[in-house]
């Protein structure tokens, strides 16, 4: 059990124009027409779809021009982590791993050999829910169209899933994969690792208030500040089945947060909802869970742990999954099950103690 309350809690615990003179305003234009002086501080809000998802950057800015140059910094990281890690981009590292490694070892770039690591390292912790091999089942399924594998796919498929496959030469930064067949895909935290460089990369400039997101995966840097005023970022966590509806919205200050739903890529059988998200145990979509969102005090990877906590939790549910995150310090989350019933970890589900 952790000691501190979460991320959520500690901000609910905290929370309890002049006109210039006419020859001012001269002085003024007469100034600005001999020097360009810092632009009108302001928002600046920036969107764009990147890695098959909606990006979008808001950001306050004491200069305008300093804060439009940051969220473009920001779009180019993400398209620079979409050409390394998309699994649609035959030049890709990703695509070469995918396509060389159950054949030889291929060397991986040292930003890929920390990532794997990490992935094996969320392996390790969640019992194998978390687990990127799953491509191999993943890419049977055509989620636009409605179409599943056959169930002999699926057993072939199946039998090449398993994160212990992944045969990781520290020494000489390579990966081979075990057995033919296999296949990663980094989608379940790229986006989170995406965030956490985006905001690393805003804090290095400067930005002490914005809001960074990648589909599900967001950080909150600072609180809302305009200029005038503090207070809270507002982050809604939406309804799986009633579309616009929230089933909570939290206060939040320097917090990464994921959210994973079985609405965002899928189809519904006579079986049930077939989604992304795969239980690589069997294969086949966790029908348990229809939502979960973790967030974490903000750190230099904390969106990277949301999202991968936050795919485990889908697949281990949430008693199991929630009993994970209890043992986690700064992290919690929200689950909601089958049923349409909302699960808390303790740091959320307490009330706030007096100041």
């Amino acid at each position: 059990m952790r000691d501190q309350p979460g991320p959520v809690q500690r901000v609910l615990q905290a929370m309890l124009s002049t006109f210039a003179h006419p020859i001012q305003r001269r002085f003024d234009f007469a100034r600005r027409t001999s020097a360009a002086p810092a632009a009108a501080p302001g928002w600046v809000l920036r969107e764009e779809v990147v890695m098959g998802t909606a990006i979008r950057v808001e950001l306050w800015a004491d200069d305008r021009r300093a804060g439009e140059g940051a969220a473009a910094a920001v779009m180019d990281e993400m398209h620079r982590i979409d050409r390394l890690y998309s699994p649609w981009k035959p030049a890709s590292e990703l695509s070469r791993i995918n396509r060389e490694a159950a054949r030889r070892a291929v060397p991986l770039s040292d930003e890929t050999f920390r990532l794997l690591q990490r992935a094996l390292q969320f392996s390790q912790l969640t019992g194998g829910a978390f687990d990127i091999t799953t491509a191999a089942v993943g890419n049977l399924h055509d989620y636009r169209q409605g179409l599943c594998p056959t169930p002999e796919a699926l057993a072939a498929a199946q039998a090449c899933v398993g994160w212990r496959g992944l045969e990781l030469d520290s020494s000489a930064r390579m990966l081979r994969f075990a057995r033919p067949g296999m296949a990663i895909d980094l989608g379940g935290f790229a986006k989170g690792y995406a965030v956490d460089n985006a905001a690393a990369l805003l804090r290095r400039r400067g930005v002490r208030h914005a809001w960074v997101s990648a589909g599900g995966d967001s950080r909150v840097i600072g609180d809302r500040f305009d200029g005038r005023t503090h207070r809270p970022w507002s982050v809604a966590v939406r309804d799986p089945r009633r579309a616009g509806e929230a089933v909570a919205v939290l206060p939040l200050v320097d917090t990464s947060v994921s959210t994973s739903g079985d609405y965002e890529r899928g189809f519904d059988t006579p079986e049930g909802r077939v989604h992304h998200l795969i239980d690589p145990a069997t294969g086949h979509s966790p029908r348990a869970v229809r939502a979960v969102t973790v967030l974490a005090d903000a750190s230099e990877d904390s969106g990277l742990v949301c999202e991968a906590l936050g795919k485990a939790l889908f697949v281990l549910g949430a008693a199991r999954g929630l009993a994970l995150i209890e043992g986690m310090a700064g992290v919690d989350a929200l689950v909601v099950d089958a049923e349409g019933q909302l699960h808390t970890s303790t740091g959320l589900a307490q009330p706030p103690r007096a100041a």
